[in-house]
């Protein structure tokens, strides 16, 4: 006698059609990735599996379907909430570890909400930076401790003893590896930073032969399974970054499954066709500060040292006296990701459970390095869930040099953050390598609002410099006195170095 072990998951989304306004025109049953749509009895029916990607919605000529969230269909319980007792009946039906995607997704305290910004008035008067130049150009390097200036009043970067690379604002596209996402998707992301005139990270997956025409604006990810690296690749890029840790899963490796690596992944990571690519938990020669050093070391060699190398680290909580370590090894350049960062894949339990939010992890760095008398010597880079200008400005004011994005740029070209990526079925062309869903995103188009996005948001920041009297973005970094605290918890005030709303300045 044969036991049923599966049990089924209750729906969380249910697409809900009009048969009144539907045209029984299928495109819906076509777009739909997942298979939950199917025409049967000259209707629209659906089927269980919706994750709510929302590409149904957008294809239908005739406006009529709805996406729903469902009812939790359990029982109200204090303590097993619906979402522990879904993660039990899966972890049950498969015995293996939950995987997910994006950002953390427990509602952890938003410590950007929580922070004002000042504005100036009489005694400090604003600037109209549609009248006054405000300047938001920044360097991503070593900091030389003195600079060069030439006739026509630009920074001589040929005369610096560290290579600096220029960015016209201070934002970075993130590390998304091809692989994690589409050929299309990985075009319209470098695209949009050659445009910009920003870095854009290529992932741990190496670089496919097609994009070396943006390489001045792409920086090199060395992660511990080394995929793609070559001498080649590292020479033509503007900047090399080893990645130690990342915000989504620190203390975690990276996974590629086998499905996903299909033909150009294959080349690019330099794999077997259709393995599954593992990066190991750490890098096999990185034990120590010393390990660090020396292959920082390398590297700056094996590049001739013409490009900034840096270091990418998860938010932990001794994450002060790790980037203190960093800087102390050589490293032009420090990433700290927090725990609410985008990722392709990541085991459920490590996603919204370890790490800490960039808020507090960027203002302990920049508070240790100060101490230290390092600050200055370092670019320091903020990633984890940089939503909006404001968290941005925000983020910048608490010590960050330069902030990475990912997600956002995501739902700019058309992801609606259903968090499926590690399944590779993604409707919008986005997080796949299908041949017939990568053609849906038109890289041009998702480009130009990549491209639209950042510009929006560096007018943005000028238009919130000026209100505050500061003609550059340079005055604002870990200028803390422009932030007030209005949360509930004074003690954030006081680990963040911010005063609260009420207090004056001095």
């Amino acid at each position: 006698m044969s036991v049923q072990t599966v049990v089924r998951l209750p729906e969380k989304y249910r697409p809900v059609v009009d048969h009144e306004l539907c045209l029984r025109c299928k495109k819906c049953v076509r777009a739909c990735s997942y298979e939950v749509l199917e025409f049967k009895d000259d209707r629209i029916r659906p089927k269980p599996g919706c994750v709510a990607c929302l590409r149904c919605v957008y294809e239908c000529p005739a406006q009529c379907i709805t996406v729903k969230e469902m009812e939790p269909q359990f029982a109200h319980h204090a303590v097993f909430d619906p979402v522990l007792r879904r993660s039990i009946i899966a972890q049950s039906n498969s015995g293996g570890v939950l995987l997910s995607s994006c950002g953390a997704n427990v509602e952890y305290m938003d410590i950007f909400s929580h922070l004002l910004l000042d504005a100036a008035q009489v005694t400090n008067p604003s600037i109209d930076p549609l009248r006054e130049p405000v300047e938001t150009r920044t360097y991503l390097g070593r900091r030389p401790g003195k600079v060069t200036v030439t006739d026509d009043g630009r920074i001589d970067l040929q005369s610096s003893s560290t290579p600096l690379v220029v960015m016209d604002m201070p934002i970075m596209i993130g590390h998304i590896s091809l692989g994690s996402i589409s050929y299309n998707a990985q075009a319209a992301l470098f695209q949009a930073a050659s445009e910009l005139n920003i870095v854009a990270g290529t992932g741990e997956g190496g670089l496919h032969a097609d994009f070396y025409k943006h390489s001045k604006n792409l920086c090199a990810e060395v992660a511990s399974g080394r995929f793609g690296v070559t001498s080649h690749y590292l020479k033509e890029v503007s900047s090399v970054e080893i990645k130690i840790g990342q915000g989504a899963k620190p203390g975690h490796g990276g996974h590629l499954p086998g499905e996903k690596v299909q033909e150009l992944v294959s080349q690019t990571r330099m794999i077997p066709l259709g393995t599954d690519a593992l990066s190991p938990y750490p890098h096999h020669d990185i034990y120590s500060i010393e390990d660090l050093q020396q292959l920082i070391s390398v590297l700056k060699e094996s590049t001739e040292y013409q490009v900034p190398v840096g270091v990418k680290i998860a938010a932990v909580h001794n994450v002060g006296a790790i980037a203190s370590g960093i800087v102390r090894a050589g490293a032009d350049f420090i990433t700290v990701d927090g725990l609410r960062g985008g990722t392709g894949s990541a085991p459920r339990v490590i996603r919204d459970h370890a790490g800490m939010p960039i808020e507090i992890a960027i203002s302990a760095v920049d508070q240790r390095l100060q101490e230290e008398g390092l600050r200055d010597k370092v670019t320091l880079c903020a990633s984890g869930s940089i939503r909006s200008a404001a968290d941005m400005i925000k983020c910048i004011a608490l010590g960050a040099d330069v902030v990475g994005v990912c997600t956002a740029a995501m739902i700019a070209m058309g992801c609606t953050v259903c968090q499926q990526c590690h399944r590779g079925m993604c409707t919008w062309g986005i997080a796949t390598q299908r041949q017939d869903l990568v053609g849906r995103l038109q890289t041009p188009v998702a480009a130009q609002r990549v491209v639209n996005l950042f510009r929006a948001w560096n007018e943005e920041l000028k238009e919130m410099l000026g209100a505050m009297g500061i003609d550059s973005v340079e005055s604002l970094v870990g200028n803390r006195d422009r932030l007030r605290y209005i949360g509930p918890n004074p003690r954030i005030a006081e680990i963040l170095g911010v005063k609260h709303s009420g207090e004056g300045w001095g």
